[in-house]
């Protein structure tokens, strides 16, 4: 094996570890779909990593992460799949609306399809209820959450 097949190979392995335990341990960090569950899944992860709950610590831990690896982590986990709905569902509190998406691309999908996934992940209260400023794109859904629920 070369030097390069067994780095790629390390790598596909370690995407494969991280993914997985970010999917395994987010709902685990309330509230869900928040700035303070992510935080504190972060804060979980130096802490089992060794590091202190210092803001020092921490703050290294996450220049060690660096921005690629972490808004990667921080997509997994924000997303859910729903495979009994074929949707993907991508609500980041950070970004101004929620999207939600079919797995199938050729797939256009409804407000009601919408409206059940947006309710089978806890969302439902938190989103716009007009559904006149939701905005529809091909597969695509962008569902504005309320007010209150967006962090900048």
């Amino acid at each position: 094996m070369t030097d390069a097949t067994q780095t790629k190979l390390q790598a596909t392995v370690f995407d494969f570890a991280l993914t997985e335990l970010v999917r395994l341990n987010r709902d685990s960090f309330q509230p869900l779909w928040t700035v303070d569950s992510w935080v504190k899944f972060l804060i979980w992860m130096a802490l089992n990593c060794g590091l202190s709950g210092e803001q020092e610590s921490l703050e290294l831990f996450a220049e060690a992460l660096g921005a690629p690896l972490t808004s990667r982590m921080r997509r997994f986990f924000f997303e859910r799949i729903l495979d009994d709905l074929a949707l993907k569902v991508m609500a980041d509190p950070a970004e101004p609306q929620i999207l939600v998406m079919s797995v199938r691309r050729e797939r256009s999908i409804s407000y009601e399809q919408v409206t059940k996934a947006l309710d089978q992940v806890g969302l439902l209260q938190r989103v716009v209820n007009d559904r006149s400023r939701w905005e529809a794109l091909d597969a695509v859904v962008a569902v504005p959450w309320q007010a209150a629920e967006i962090i900048r």
